[in-house]
């Protein structure tokens, strides 16, 4: 009796091994299910995080020269207007960003057309190869340009213009720019790198307010 009591407590813990299992790879691809509802979808593109460069001392050195000379990132310089730029977007090997440009005085300030921009290394100069272009139509998969209008920014108010351009591997850390060619320019370090050297274009949307 004792002998077959045994083998009948094995194979219930067996069943119940089994059972076990089964519910847990069940649930298991429901989870699956739930994180992902349609796993035939390719995954979403973004841009890897960046490692910090290490010099071989092991010490982190900095992103960019602190010798380039750039707009200061406090007050109102003297044209009236300060620039900026947002964080790059990535998706199947376009980039983009957004640079910006603020009316800080106390008068109205005119804008029409594209602005004038030029790609700087972290040195400060410009990208070997790297043109400018009103437009973009000489980068592929770029959105189309809607075309250039006339821009009134109040005091505090804010325009941007898209730039766009293929991935590549070198870097750019400083834009130097203008509201159009001919002005005075500004040399901004961007925000977010623009990997886009040596040899590409980088093509530039008008001038928009920004509500």
């Amino acid at each position: 009796m004792i002998a077959i009591r045994r083998s009948s407590s094995r194979y219930a813990l067996l069943v119940s091994v089994l059972a076990l299992c089964a519910s847990g790879c069940g649930l298991s691809t429901e989870l699956d299910r739930e994180l992902d509802p349609d796993p035939s979808r390719p995954p979403a593109t973004t841009r890897p995080p960046e490692p910090s460069p290490v010099s071989p001392s092991g010490a982190v050195t900095p992103d960019a020269s602190p010798s380039v000379p750039v707009q200061p990132q406090q007050g109102c310089p003297p044209s009236g207007v300060r620039f900026g730029t947002e964080l790059v977007n990535a998706a199947m090997g376009l980039r983009a960003t957004t640079l910006t440009v603020t009316n800080c005085s106390s008068k109205p300030y005119e804008l029409n057309g594209y602005p004038s921009v030029t790609v700087l290394d972290e040195s400060g100069a410009p990208m070997k190869g790297v043109r400018a272009v009103e437009g973009t139509d000489k980068v592929p998969m770029a959105p189309q340009d809607p075309g250039p209008e006339p821009v009134t920014l109040a005091p505090g108010e804010t325009a941007g213009a898209g730039l766009y351009w293929r991935v590549a591997v070198e870097k750019g850390m400083f834009l130097r720019v203008a509201p159009r060619k001919g002005d005075d320019v500004t040399t901004v370090r961007v925000q977010d790198y623009l990997d886009i050297g040596p040899e590409n274009v980088l093509g530039a949307t008008p001038w928009k307010k920004i509500p």
